[in-house]
């Protein structure tokens, strides 16, 4: 499955590559890409186990750029 989020109150060019280096080591995750200039997130990875995915992806946000929302 593959998703694009939106990542609300991205503030930089390093924190999207910080938050795409740490998503993409995740196990299970295809591929993640993080764009600072459309400020979206594109996430790939298993019908199964995106749900769970998505979840850690969100609580690596949260902990790297408390300001960033990341939504649909």
């Amino acid at each position: 499955m593959r998703k694009t989020f939106v990542l609300e109150d991205l503030d930089c060019a390093n924190c999207a590559a910080k938050i795409e280096n740490e998503i993409a080591r995740l196990e299970g995750v295809t591929s993640c890409s993080v764009s600072f200039m459309t400020q979206k997130m594109v996430l790939e990875a298993p019908d199964d186990q995106f749900d769970a995915l998505t979840a850690k992806a969100k609580k690596i946000i949260r902990k790297l750029e408390p300001d960033v929302t990341m939504r649909v």
